[in-house]
Formats: structure tokens, sequence, C-alpha cells
């Protein structure tokens, strides 16, 4: 009888732990590795046969180091970045130790913002306008040609961290020139306007399988740079929203050569109905995204990743039947450390976010028009029971 698969599990933030039971469900043995600050955090512990750390910011010679000394006593068949920071650590050990999966080069087209846009325009897909901010003149022959607000983002940051809006050429170059010997790390963007959407995958031999679209209530850049409340909510799927969405992420990731896992894709609807790509990733949504999903479908995205990499290049995947409902989140940082939201008591309210400082009802219902009706009550009545504002952080906290 062969032993038993042993899943290396890279997380420099607390994320994974149903992927972690997963695997441990399925019979593997996991390994987890993560930042100094998270080791006691609250793991699955029992679900983790050897646990071990580096430091938060520590080079990838120091990780290959660490892991490879783990090796020589432990058997790595498969490696997983549970977070978006660590996905091309996770490229660089599989390719250090050669243990399948995505490698370096299809790993920075899910992390580096650059990469993704040239990678989208080179597939036939409409991006913002951006330029890279390196050359002087190139950007300054760019922004007498598209005019401002423009978005300055960093490469390889994740969700809103870090992203600058530009409203003039003197604060542009105030920014370039602050950003220092970083200035090759940015992009500059065109600021489009219009609705902002996501899609949910399950990806297996490069073949999407499984497909969700949401609609963000606002941007996620306006909630965490003005404050506000987040909410989004599932698309129906034969709309005509939601068609053209899956049918654009198809062509997303087969352009980017995701062989399986999970993904989360944005996209915009500018003003005149024309769709742009924003980005991608090798991962699932934040913000609770995947209990939306989970709500509305019966998947858990968490799940099914661990059950396609355990499936990896030879073995069999299918994605489990799931239905076809609606659900949506609202989901505020909230003025009370533990917030009563008891005198929330609708049927359809499926899960509670239960985080300090934070307010948030998970709710679903076969009825599109029902979900629509309670996320645009909550929205209001939270700003008044609950709702708080800080800044946004220059990088995610543990």
């Amino acid at each position: 009888m062969p032993p038993p698969l042993s899943v290396l599990c890279v997380a420099s933030y607390l994320k994974g732990e149903e992927f972690i039971r997963e695997c441990r469900r399925r019979g593997c043995r996991v390994l987890l590795l993560t930042a100094e600050p998270l080791r006691d955090a609250a793991w699955p512990r029992e679900s983790v046969d050897y646990m071990f750390d580096v430091p938060r910011d520590a080079p990838d010679d120091q990780v290959r180091r660490a892991v490879e000394t783990v090796a020589r006593s432990e058997r790595i068949d498969r490696i997983v970045a549970l977070d978006d920071f660590d996905v091309e650590k996770a490229a660089m050990l599989r390719e250090a130790l050669r243990v399948p999966g995505m490698g370096q080069t299809t790993a920075r087209y899910f992390r580096d913002k650059l990469a993704m846009r040239m990678r989208a325009r080179f597939a036939g897909l409409d991006v913002p306008e951006f330029v890279h901010v390196l050359n002087h003149q190139a950007v300054a022959e760019w922004t007498r040609r598209v005019p401002p607000p423009w978005m300055m983002k960093p490469r390889s940051s994740a969700a809103a961290v870090g992203i600058r809006r530009i409203g003039s050429e003197q604060e542009l170059w105030d920014a370039i020139h602050g950003s220092g010997g970083e200035q090759p790390n940015y992009l500059l963007e065109s600021f489009v306007t219009g609705d902002v959407y996501h899609v949910d995958s399950v990806i297996f031999r490069r073949r999407v399988l499984f497909a969700a679209a949401h609609q963000y209530g606002r941007p996620p850049f306006e909630v965490a740079h003005q404050g506000g409340i987040f909410v989004t909510r599932t698309l129906p799927a034969e709309g005509a929203e939601a068609r053209a969405l899956t049918a654009l992420n198809a062509r997303v990731l087969e352009a980017f050569n995701l062989e399986r896992g999970v993904s989360h894709t944005e996209f915009i609807r500018g003003p005149e109905g024309r769709w742009f790509f924003l980005e991608t990733s090798a991962r699932v949504g934040g913000a609770f995204i995947v209990d939306v999903v989970e709500a509305a479908t019966g998947v858990n995205l968490w799940r099914e990743w661990a059950a396609l990499e355990i499936a990896g290049e030879s073995g069999d995947y299918a994605v489990p039947p799931h239905r076809h409902d609606s659900a949506g989140i609202v989901l505020s940082l909230a003025r009370q450390p533990e917030p009563d939201t008891s005198g929330y008591d609708d049927p359809e309210i499926v899960s509670r976010v239960r985080k300090h400082h934070h307010a948030g009802l998970i709710v679903a219902s076969p009825a599109a028009a029902k979900v629509e009706q309670l996320v645009t009550d909550y929205t209001r009545r939270f700003y008044q029971d609950f709702h708080a504002s800080q800044p946004a952080p220059e990088r995610p906290v543990d």
C-alpha cells in the first residue's frame, strides 16, 4: 500500500483552515509552513502533522533551506500556497524540489499586475490603459495620451493594499519620485468607472469546471480607501451578465495557463457596457467570498481545491452536484468589539461573521430578488447600527 500523500501548505497569514482539514479527511499527511508571528495562531492543529515557521519577510534562500531541511525526513508530494502573498514562494519551492504544479513563470501571471495586463492584452482581452513606472519618458508620453485620474498600483500586492488614486501630473511625479528605488515595482493605470464584478472558479486540467459570477456593491478600492460597507452578491447564472463574465473568465484562465486550482478574477464594466479585465489570482477570494459561494451553490472552494490538488496530474476530479441559488454578504468594520446582530433575524440568514470589530451577515435564497432586497436593507441598517472606518493599511494585517 503506498504511503499517504504529503501536502506542504504555505501560509503567511491565517487562512485555509478548511483546506487543511479536507486534506486530513482525505488521508493526507499535512505539513504547514507559516510566519513566525503566526506560530501560535488558531490553526487546525488536529489536522497538521508537522508545523514550522520562518520570519515573515524571510528571503527565498532562507525559506528554501528551511523546507529542504524538513524534506530530509518528510516526503513532500504537493506544495500549495494558501494566501496570495505565498503564490510565488510556493512556485519557487516546487521548482527547487521538483514537485508538480505551477512554476515561477506561470505564477507571475497570477501575482504581478503588470504581467497580468500584458498577458491579457496579448490574449485579446480589454484592459484599462496602463504603463510600467520605469522609463520616465514613456510615462510622460502615456500621461499626455491618457487623461487623469490614474491608479498607481503595486505590481505584487493583493486586494486594494498600496493602491493610490492620482489626480494630476504633479501628484503623479511626486508619488513616483517619492517611491525612490521602488518605482519599477509599480504600474500606472487609467481609472475606469463602472461596476466591478468577480468570478470564482475551480480549474482542473486547464478547464474551468465550476464558475460563480458576482457583483460588488461598491468597488473594493472605494470601500478600503474611502470607508463604507463591503457587499457582494451572486448574479443569476443564466443572466446576460453572468454568461458574459464566465466566458471572459474562461478566456483569462486559458491564456494564463492555470493547470489546476482555484481562482478569483475581477472585471469592471465601463460606462458604455465594455468589459475590462482587472486582475486574477490562484487562490480563493477574501472577505468571506468563499462562504458566499458555498451559500449559493453548496460548493466549498477550499475543500474542492484540496480535492483537485490531491488528484494531481494523473488522478480524477469532478465538481460535486451543486445548486444555482443566490447569496450575498454585508460586511462592515464595527464600532463595537463584538457586535450583536441578533436584531437581524430573517430566515434567509445562513451565516454570521464572527470577527473582532466586524459585523457581517450572509444571506441565501433561491430568489435573487430576495437576496438583493435583504442586502440593500442590511447595508442601510449597518451604517446606523455598526459601521466604523479606518485608513486603509499599507500591508495586510495578521
